[in-house]
């Protein structure tokens, strides 16, 4: 696939659009809720935690340099194409751990919609599930297009729900955040928190390698790696500032959101958030299975030379979403897979920040490689 040139790319689309899409799958996949938050960042304190949050941005924004110079030097526009470059006959690999893993953040993204459905409507879990089944594959059977323009408009209502939450949290509770931090002096195990959880979402700049089309450039590709970290966890140390105004008993709570905007007390936001709680679910969904829809439609170019139609793609999106939102729970195979969820997370490590920051810089720094078309 042809890199867009600088006459069809915008600014938006080649600096932009990589943090969006990265943050839709750090977002949606983790701390809307705000439980990794109270899991990683609030045990090191409020100023340790914002260390620990600054850390994590810096590594995202390195870890996505990296990887966005490496697929436009080696042409990939698919996890495949990437791994097969990077790790030869290994990417298989990775492919079985990240197969894996898109079976276990579908079911849960789907259990989650539901739960928010029950929450808010007072009907079955399935129908919330059966919502954010549909809205993924509207966008995801019309290809890079639509999910690139669902990155952007979600984003938006993202950003501009946060931004109320902050505003609406210290006009109620401004005194007590300000206490928090005033008498915590404390940083605690910053370090460890921070990179651990940047681990944990690496992930993620793999997911979003089909918007890369758009970097033109190895200066854009620095430029989109940095804003990647920044975007990504901007909206995080803002909620975390918000949350310690409530230690240490947020820091126990299953939905800690949840947990806040019960004491703001006010509905008409309280359903407004849970909407773009929904809606970070549907961003980090629909990026994974855009991923797997691409890692098909590069095999079906290369092999035969035929584009992937919508029809197909609306096939493979049903049978992904229904295999794993409602068949896998009730086989029992996401329980099966959870429980191997720290091993699965350090396999997915190995087999690409590792190799990415010793093979990849190297063979960037060699420039030795050659855009190739594999399937």
């Amino acid at each position: 696939m042809t890199p867009t040139s600088h006459e069809t790319s915008t600014r938006f689309q080649r600096f932009l659009l990589p943090g969006f899409a990265f943050k839709a799958v750090v977002i949606g996949g983790g701390y809307a809720t705000g439980r990794e938050l109270a899991e990683f960042f609030l045990p090191s304190g409020t100023w340790g935690g914002l260390a620990s949050m600054a850390l994590s941005t810096v590594i995202f924004s390195l870890a996505c340099i990296v990887t966005f110079l490496f697929a436009r030097q080696v042409g990939a526009r698919d996890y495949v194409t990437f791994f097969r470059q990077l790790l030869g006959p290994g990417w298989v690999i990775f492919e079985g751990a990240y197969i894996l893993f898109i079976v276990l953040i579908l079911a849960v993204y789907g259990a989650a919609a539901g739960a928010i459905g029950a929450a808010i409507f007072g009907v079955a879990e399935l129908w919330g599930t059966l919502l954010l089944a549909v809205a993924i594959i509207s966008i995801v059977t019309y290809g890079n297009e639509s999910v690139e323009r669902m990155f952007a408009y979600v984003s938006y209502l993202l950003y501009a729900v946060y931004a109320l939450f902050v505003i609406l949290a210290f006009s109620r509770f401004g005194g007590e955040i300000q206490a928090a931090f005033s008498r915590d002096t404390a940083v605690g195990n910053w370090a460890a928190g921070g990179t651990i959880y940047a681990s944990y979402n690496l992930i993620g700049a793999v997911v979003i390698l089909p918007v890369v089309r758009h970097l033109t450039s190895s200066r854009d590709a620095v430029i989109a790696g940095m804003l990647a970290g920044p975007l990504a966890m901007l909206p995080g140390a803002l909620f975390f500032t918000c949350m310690v105004a409530f230690l240490p008993d947020v820091a126990a709570a299953t939905l800690p959101s949840d947990f806040m905007l019960q004491r703001l007390d006010i509905p008409l936001f309280h359903l407004l958030f849970q909407l773009m709680i929904f809606s970070a679910l549907l961003e980090s969904g629909a990026s994974s299975v855009h991923a797997i829809n691409e890692r098909i439609a590069k095999a079906l170019r290369v092999r035969r030379g035929m584009e992937l139609s919508h029809r197909a793609r609306l096939s493979i999106a049903i049978a992904l979403l229904v295999g794993c939102m409602f068949l896998a729970e009730r086989f029992g195979l996401v329980a099966l897979i959870a429980n191997g969820y720290r091993a699965l997370a350090y396999i997915l490590l190995a087999v690409f920040i590792l190799p990415l920051m010793t093979i990849g810089v190297w063979r960037l720094r060699r420039d030795q490689s050659i855009p190739v078309e594999v399937a």
